[in-house]
């Protein structure tokens, strides 16, 4: 699709700039303008088309979608929502609290928490990007199967309410399924107006992101990341998943480090996991949900998704 861009991105930085070719320098450099701009095109197609579609949805159906669901199908249902809602823990979080005041049970408001962050249309759209419309679905499904059996398995904890630090009034009466009638137009603009505000959000995470992951490709030695990093030994995927939780970003900027590690030697589902880790179990993630929930509960809720990650991570390796 974008041959023509690698053929003119070889140009500026071989011809124009003078970069030797086959030198570590003009490797990193050809991969950094190729990488950053077929990124960029492609976020904001996805993006827009994600955006668009959101805007036949609102948080009220969200929720009267979940009210009164029976757990599994409730953990289902909350699983798929986070895919259409905001792309960050941050952002959820308001979501989750207003799932609590609709008294949608504890396990099917986690299973959207999970679902949020590691299954957004960042992360949909650089997958769609790298690695192609298979890898992209096994992940989507796969990041499903986490987020609503991670759910359904806090949902049968007892007392799980008591370790959530807010006071949070429920709604009294039944929740209103709210229809808000657009124009295809004012969709359009609204989509095209959210899509600007998540680039201006995350441009700067997908140039950092492409521009270490330009330095590994040029400058790193294939061997040296495979002999420590590659193969399938039981302990790379959790100690990706480890590796992961002390950083922050998103999806935009561990993407392509993804990319780059699995060219010189990691396997895929390592480093499916690393980024997954990253998203969904950062320490900042904890840090916020510190301000609403008891440790606990964090805990619980790190252990479980931190085992699904390493098992999906598994299954990926298996599989591919």
């Amino acid at each position: 699709m974008f041959d023509w861009w690698q053929e003119l991105s070889g140009f500026f930085v071989f011809e124009l700039f003078g970069v030797q070719k086959e030198s570590a320098m003009g490797e990193a450099l050809h991969f950094f303008l190729y990488d950053t701009i077929k990124i960029f095109i492609l976020l904001i197609a996805i993006i827009f088309m994600v955006s668009f579609l959101r805007t036949y949805f609102n948080t009220e159906k969200v929720r009267v979608y979940l009210q009164g669901k029976s757990e599994f199908s409730g953990n289902i249902l909350a699983a798929f929502f986070g895919i259409i809602t905001p792309f960050c823990t941050c952002s959820a979080i308001p979501l989750f609290l207003g799932f609590m005041q609709a008294r949608i049970p504890v396990g099917i408001t986690f299973s959207f928490l999970i679902s949020a962050p590691l299954n957004n249309e960042i992360a949909i759209a650089m997958l769609f990007t790298l690695f192609g419309v298979k890898i992209t679905a096994l992940y989507i499904g796969l990041g499903l199967f986490i987020a609503i059996v991670g759910g359904y398995a806090m949902g049968k904890m007892k007392n799980l309410e008591q370790y959530i630090l807010i006071p949070v009034k429920p709604i009294e009466g039944e929740l209103e399924d709210v229809e808000i009638k657009l124009s295809i137009k004012q969709r359009a603009k609204d989509a095209m107006e959210y899509s600007k505000d998540i680039f201006v959000k995350i441009y700067l995470y997908v140039m950092a992101g492409v521009g270490i992951g330009a330095f590994i490709h040029g400058y790193v030695p294939s061997d040296f990341i495979a002999a420590y990093a590659g193969g399938d030994a039981w302990y790379t995927v959790p100690v990706a998943v480890a590796m992961g939780i002390p950083m922050y970003s998103n999806a935009a900027g561990v993407m392509p480090l993804v990319e780059v590690l699995t060219d010189k030697g990691m396997l895929l589902g390592t480093a499916l996991a690393f980024m997954m880790a990253v998203t969904a179990l950062s320490l900042p993630e904890a840090m916020i949900l510190k301000r609403i929930l008891h440790t606990k509960l964090i805990a619980i809720f790190f252990a479980i998704v931190g085992f699904g990650i390493v098992a999906v991570g598994y299954l990926f390796n298996a599989i591919l």
